[in-house]
């Protein structure tokens, strides 16, 4: 247990340090949207709202899975429940796998995080490895009923744990288990990957299975060989790591991708979003809504103020590209014209 907790403070400082960037972008920076001189819109009346996991958001925007142990974690996850609260935008929790295996909540993931928000769409968090290692349905509804989450997220690594010291390699049953879990949840389960994309055909076969959303969590954001690498003591695990600076799908070519492989599919879009401007990119993509986690942590880090004056800048910055592209709402967005 105390490994665990180790592991996941160690990640967020290598996270916080900014050692573990990926080492090709993102490719949003190729959407380049054609300005509108000339909108007929009010600023002020231009709608961001969409409907997620059976609530209405404020925004089109997701506070990504963050983890670090129990003492950190449980000031960040205060911080991250109060400030989607207040701004109407959802929360996804860091794995709860220290909480499940310690038969209590270790880690700030408890009751308290619905109590601070109550109108939130919350998602739990467990990772994919653990669903051959005695997570079932039982065991993911505990997960789900410890925060009162909306949903499962069930995390897709397998890159990190080749590259962690210890990590779980023996991933055979694992697409079979993920597939049985999400017919016999009575929640949805939410499918994301950890920074090196999803394609087009593991889409398609999650779609099939009936999963409520993808989560793309594209490369061009932080790189968890990176992070395993920054965190190994071996020179041979170091090397390993590094050859994988730069795996992976980035983030625009994989929301693309599965938006087209999967047309009637909740999509999420993260992996290296900085801003406002690539969330709009991101949503003209195929994006449903958005997620950042690096991008907003070290906010997370000062206080629940902190955190909502980082989103209302992204916010306000989504809100300029829909004026200046003559979008009313995120489904004018979604069309809006490109240069080519």
């Amino acid at each position: 247990m105390s490994g665990i907790v180790d592991r996941k403070d160690q990640h967020l400082d290598v996270i916080l340090s900014g050692k573990a960037r990926h080492a090709v972008g993102t490719g949003l920076d190729a959407v380049r949207f054609v300005h509108e001189a000339l909108p007929d819109l009010d600023y002020g009346k231009i709608d961001l709202g969409t409907d997620f996991l059976g609530r209405r958001l404020k925004a089109p925007l997701l506070i990504s899975a963050m983890t670090g142990g129990p003492a950190r974690a449980a000031a960040i996850n205060a911080r991250l429940a109060e400030a989607a609260q207040s701004l109407g935008i959802a929360l996804a929790v860091g794995s709860q796998r220290a909480a499940l295996e310690a038969d209590a909540p270790t880690s700030g993931l408890d009751m308290s995080l619905r109590l601070k928000a109550p109108d939130t769409p919350i998602l739990a968090n467990i990772g994919a490895a653990q669903l051959t290692r005695g997570v079932g349905s039982d065991e993911a509804r505990r997960i789900v009923d410890m925060i009162a989450a909306d949903a499962l997220i069930v995390h897709l690594n397998p890159l990190q744990e080749a590259c962690q010291t210890g990590g779980d390699r023996d991933w055979w049953g694992v697409g079979a288990a993920l597939e049985a879990l999400v017919r016999a949840a009575d929640f949805p389960v939410v499918v994301k990957e950890t920074g090196a994309g999803i394609s087009a055909a593991t889409a398609k076969r999650l779609a099939d299975m009936g999963v409520a959303a993808l989560d793309v969590s594209g490369a061009g954001g932080s790189n968890w060989a990176l992070v395993e690498g920054e965190r190994a003591e071996a020179p041979s695990d170091k090397a390993h790591a590094a050859a994988f600076a730069d795996w992976g799908i980035p983030t625009a070519r994989a929301i693309a991708d599965v938006r087209a492989a999967c047309p009637r599919t909740l999509v999420i879009g993260s992996g290296g979003v900085r801003d406002g401007v690539d969330a709009a990119r991101a949503i003209r993509l195929g994006a449903d809504i958005v997620g950042q986690a690096a991008g907003v942590l070290q906010a997370a880090t000062v206080s629940t103020e902190a955190v909502v004056e980082h989103f209302q800048t992204v916010i306000r910055q989504l809100r300029t590209v829909c004026f200046c592209t003559g979008s009313a709402n995120l489904r004018a967005l979604a069309r809006a014209q490109l240069q080519v």
